[in-house]
């Protein structure tokens, strides 16, 4: 029911409000998402007229989330890149079916797309990140998140060392559910 711009989208904000106003580049946003960076760029662009992220230029340019994560609802992304499309007349033009009175398909499909906005206008994006019921969502790449005193912010550690654990609240190493599709350590998806 959600298109895939909306769902990349939402990655893409995930991935924005984990970084707590740090700029991300197209290019890391579409590592950690795995989306593509061309199409990214036109996800970006529209969530940047819609007034969601910002666009900054430059060396330490990039996108940020613009608003509060408690405050960008999941719908708001969403009606950016794929708008509802209630049924509010009968879409083969039969008279009868005029002035609100959709037939029983219709009638139910529009139930089912209103029963969806309201999902989708219940949850914010800080309560995606703060669902202690699933995993970060991009946890094996925190090159993201990168939280303070991560090994990114910590250039004693070599980078041909072996990778320590992230100080989030999982192990590196661990499969991650994502978006539907567990990983394994190799980032290959389990089945």
């Amino acid at each position: 029911m959600i298109s895939q711009s909306a769902e990349y989208s939402l990655r893409a904000i995930v991935c924005l409000a984990q970084r707590a106003g740090r700029p991300a580049t197209i290019r890391q946003i579409a590592q950690v998402t795995r989306v593509p960076a061309g199409y990214l760029a036109k996800l970006l662009a529209s969530l940047n007229r819609a007034g969601i992220v910002a666009a900054q230029r430059g060396l330490r340019g990039g996108y940020t989330l613009l608003k509060d994560p408690a405050r960008v609802t999941l719908l708001e992304v969403v009606q950016v890149a794929d708008p509802s499309r209630r049924i509010a007349a009968c879409p083969l033009g039969i008279a009868a079916h005029g002035n609100g009175r959709l037939c029983a398909l219709h009638r139910r499909l529009d139930s089912a797309a209103a029963a969806a906005e309201a999902v989708l206008g219940n949850c914010t994006i800080a309560d995606v990140l703060g669902d202690s019921t699933a995993s970060l969502a991009f946890a094996d790449d925190c090159a993201c998140a990168n939280p303070p005193g991560h090994r990114a912010d910590r250039p004693e550690i070599r980078p041909d060392v072996a990778k320590p654990a992230c100080k989030g609240t999982h192990p590196r190493r661990e499969p991650v559910q994502r978006f539907g599709i567990t990983r394994s350590s190799s980032g290959e998806p389990r089945r």
